[in-house]
């Protein structure tokens, strides 16, 4: 709504009218001047008292606070529910938390930006990162939901409804996607090319991004700073002439920060910021995430831009403010009371709802890699001393786009409240010979090793080669740590490897050799009270890895090879990894009993029931990420050799059996004829597999495709 009461009766103010006519109306009283002001976060046009929303980072809850100091300049942080990374979030395999997560973020921007104590912020949320994790040695694969399209996609589509919620005309915030496109490298991101052919683009990198748009409603994403064979982003064709033309983006295409710079000093496509902010605009760009203004007004005087330009660009970011209600007459936006009338009530972040959520997603994001003979979940009862060992150990360690947390929970204080008459002891591990005394001492040694997400270190160091951040790719995927692991096993063999980590490691030999190993992400607010949950046993691991674990060095592809029909991901590779995408285990066993199809033939507009039958065998109540996988047995062209196509996770009583119902569209089956710019679906037979990884899908189905033809989504 209106930071201020307009006292005026324009058209642009009118909600009776449509979007068009009410942004016309506005576009013809606005100068030339205001209009370049536009182009700015936060912009203000105080003659028709206007007040846009700037744009907030909410990788994984609203920042503003954390390393990366999103909070207000010179104040204290602004407190908001701080959830595990992406990494973790994506690690859930679960939509309905995703879609509850974006909820909450959204009220938490709405209550800071409207509430007058505060009035910081903004609804226009950075959010969520659809990059895709090809390559584990990415700085930024903490940030990512993961290695495959559809994974991401989906679960960004949750979060999208969630974060702008259900009334499509009214949103409670924006979700803005980044970084388009292959925005997966830190060394050299400024001038370096990510390099692959359309039908990769069509079928394998845009896909969250199509998705997100056409799926979830998003209309505004972030360009990269990279080109894509040869064109820097900001600048593409592929801007308008497929996200806004045919995946209907009409809102905000957004700069990263500083690249408008960089397109004269890196990639060296404009003699000066002049023609570059010039051709920027031409491109779709109608958010700048640099020092503009000169540029533009130049650009302008100068011929090199007219204001029909300016005006084709602005009509859409305007239209973005428009469905966040902040061109409406007060009471005409349902979420204009958020923050504004709280009635004696907690703020979102300090109610009971919000920490339980942040513990259910720090509970569901765990992976439990290896259990031998049932190590875990411990025993209180038969525990007397507990030696807790690792760096940061009693420290919840935050990422450059994290928030500040009300409180936190590490993994010490989450163990010790768990142990319940258990002696917890523990130590950094930087001094080996005393944490090999204390783990003598223990009838359990939980070791926590990983990576730190900020690298402790300055902006552009990691002085661990494992390491990694933004701007700074990881030089090996091999855990130092492994050392520390090794010497702690050698004087107890009942060693629990905890990894707390943003990103894949090649433990093989904790993989062969310990007992018991388990994964958690950074930087949730329960992350000591989701860990004892899973280990103690009050809360059944079913997490599941989104991105697939390599064995080693050896198996990795060169970074800037951006074909992954070379071996990358799940879908292509050559050998066997470590761990499998879709790879984790749980405290009880589950049997898939069969698969069925509601057909066994359809043509290419057909829509088929995938139903499969899976029994809880064991002895606890679980959740299980049920998985749908697609093989093309007949297809003219290069297919993946399997390809995720579906995935639920339910809840299975022990003893009980549930039918789980997947829906395989025509656009699954569907790959993109480069020669005649279309998505075609072949005459073949596909193979439908399900299983609880990618590595292990026990039940199978035959498909045919009865005829081919272009398909039009």
């Amino acid at each position: 709504m209106l930071k201020a009461s307009a006292q005026t009766d324009y058209p642009f103010l009118d909600p009776k009218l449509s979007d068009d006519e009410r942004i016309a109306d506005l576009l013809k009283r606005l100068t030339l001047d205001e209009k370049v002001e536009l182009m700015g976060g936060h912009s203000k046009i105080p003659r028709l008292k206007l007040v846009f929303s700037d744009e907030t980072e909410g990788l994984h809850g609203l920042a503003l606070g954390g390393p990366g100091q999103w909070g207000p300049r010179g104040r204290q942080p602004l407190p908001t529910t701080t959830f595990p990374q992406e990494k973790g979030l994506g690690e859930t395999w679960d939509t309905v938390l995703m879609k509850k997560i974006g909820a909450l973020e959204g009220e938490e921007g709405r209550y800071y930006y409207q509430n007058p104590v505060f009035d910081f912020g903004g609804i226009v949320m950075r959010a969520p990162n659809v990059d895709l994790s090809r390559d584990p040695r990415w700085g930024r694969t903490e940030e990512s939901m993961g290695e495959d399209p559809y994974l991401v996609g989906t679960m960004a589509v949750a979060f999208i409804h969630g974060l702008q919620g259900p009334n499509p005309k009214h949103w409670q915030a924006a979700s803005l996607m980044k970084h388009f496109l292959a925005n997966e490298n830190e060394n050299g991101r400024s001038y370096t090319s990510s390099d692959f052919d359309e039908r990769l683009f069509r079928e394998y990198y845009s896909v969250p991004f199509r998705m997100g748009f056409e799926q979830g409603g998003s209309r505004a994403v972030m360009a990269a700073y990279n080109s894509w064979n040869g064109t820097p982003m900001m600048i593409h064709p592929v801007l308008k002439d497929v996200m806004v033309t045919e995946w209907g983006n009409d809102g905000i295409i957004c700069t990263d920060g500083g690249a408008l710079g960089l397109l004269v000093t890196d990639h060296k496509s404009f003699p000066d910021k002049e023609h570059g902010s010039a051709a920027a605009v031409k491109a779709g760009i109608n958010r700048f995430l640099d020092e503009y203004k000169p540029d533009l007004t130049k650009a302008l005087k100068d011929g090199l831009l007219t204001e029909a330009d300016m005006d084709a660009s602005l009509k859409n970011m305007l239209r973005l403010h428009l469905r966040l209600g902040e061109m409406d007459p007060d009471g005409a936006d349902p979420y204009a009371k958020i923050g504004r009338q709280t009635n004696g009530m907690l703020p979102p972040w300090d109610r009971a709802s919000s920490r339980e959520l942040a513990r259910q997603a720090t509970d569901e994001s765990i992976v439990l890699l290896k259990n031998e003979n049932d190590m875990l979940p411990l025993n209180r009862e038969k525990l007397k001393v507990i030696a807790v060992i690792g760096p940061w150990t009693n420290e919840v360690l935050y990422d450059w786009y994290s928030g500040t947390p009300p409180y936190n929970v590490s993994i010490v204080q989450g163990i010790e409240e768990a142990a319940k008459g258990a002696k917890v002891i523990y130590t950094d591990g930087s001094n080996l010979a005393e944490a090999q005394v204390l783990a003598r001492k223990a009838d359990i040694a939980i070791v926590v090793v990983g990576n730190h997400p900020t690298c402790n270190a300055e902006w552009d160091q990691c002085p661990i080669p494992s390491n990694g951040k933004e701007d700074v790719d990881r030089k090996t995927i091999v855990l130092e740590q492994e050392e520390l692991v090794k010497k702690i096993f050698a004087v107890n063999p009942h060693t629990v490897e905890v990894l707390r980590s943003g990103f894949p490691y090649a433990i093989s030999w904790s993989q062969h050799n310990l007992p018991a190993i388990v994964h958690i992400t950074h930087n949730s607010e329960e992350e000591g009270h989701g860990l004892a949950d899973v280990l103690f046993g009050n809360y059944s691991p079913a997490g599941r890895l989104n991105q697939t674990w390599p064995a080693d060095d050896a198996q990795l592809q060169p970074m800037m090879d951006y074909d992954i029909r070379h071996g990358r991901t799940y879908m292509y590779a050559k050998e066997k990894p470590l761990y499998a995408f879709g790879y984790g285990l749980s405290y009880t066993s589950f049997v898939y009993e069969s698969l069925s199809l509601s057909a066994s033939s359809t043509n290419a507009e057909g829509k088929i029931a995938v139903t499969v039958k899976v029994k809880n065998t064991g002895t606890r109540s679980s959740d299980e990420v049920v998985q749908m996988y697609v093989q093309h047995l007949g297809s003219a062209v290069e297919r993946p050799q399997l390809e995720l196509k579906g995935f639920e996770r339910v809840n299975i009583e022990p003893g009980a059996e549930k039918n789980v119902v997947l829906e395989l569209n025509p656009h699954d089956l569907a790959y993109w004829d480069s020669a005649r710019h279309t998505w075609r679906i072949e005459k073949e037979q596909v193979r439908v597999l399900a299983g609880g990884s990618s590595d292990k899908l026990p039940v199978q189905a035959l498909l045919q495709i009865e005829a081919a033809r272009e398909y039009k989504p």
